[in-house]
């Protein structure tokens, strides 16, 4: 099993050994000991699961009071996940990183608290569950919009497919104009 950081701090993209033979393949998804060795910390409380159809784009989403480590992987199809590093006082901050995710390559994306997460699908359809380190929260979760031109996502697709609320999210510069305490309306 390979660990493997990226250039935002605490982001780790996990690659599995991954055990074939005629009858298939076997590989751990998780192992407690080993992730926290190799910086995923925490315990996680709740597993997330969803499909999405060829060019539908998740995202940017965040929580605001309870922020949500995840750990991401494709079990169907191919994603390209998205972490954007969302905090004003990081060296990090605006800056993106993006992995591929597919039930071909097994890897895993752990994205911290601290960051805004989406992802788009690239292939027919794909199944994505993720491990979250804290409880969903609707009245807490916000959203960033995904083509925000001052972080500049290079995103797959040129027309996703959206949710009405991922389609009016605001700009990272709008949503911190507003102030902690407004954003939290």
């Amino acid at each position: 099993m390979q660990f493997m950081t990226c250039h935002l701090p605490g982001v780790v993209v996990i690659e599995p050994d991954v055990h074939r033979d005629p009858r298939g393949f076997f590989l751990e998804t998780y192992h407690a000991e080993k992730y926290v060795a190799n910086g995923v910390p925490g315990t996680f409380v709740q597993d997330n699961h969803s499909l999405s159809a060829y060019g539908t784009l998740r995202g940017l989403h965040f929580q605001v009071r309870k922020p949500q480590g995840k750990l991401v992987r494709a079990v169907q199809g191919e994603i390209w996940d998205v972490a954007v590093d969302i905090t004003p006082d990081s060296p990090t901050f605006r800056q993106w990183f993006a992995v591929t995710l597919s039930a071909e390559n097994f890897r895993q994306i752990y994205i911290p608290p601290g960051y805004a997460h989406g992802f788009c699908v690239v292939s027919e359809v794909a199944q994505v569950e993720y491990k979250c380190t804290a409880f969903y929260d609707p009245s807490d979760e916000r959203g960033i919009a995904y083509n925000d031109p001052e972080l500049a996502v290079a995103w797959p697709v040129t027309a996703p497919l959206l949710s009405k609320r991922d389609s009016s999210s605001p700009t990272l510069a709008t949503f911190l104009a507003l102030g902690r305490e407004e954003a939290l309306r």
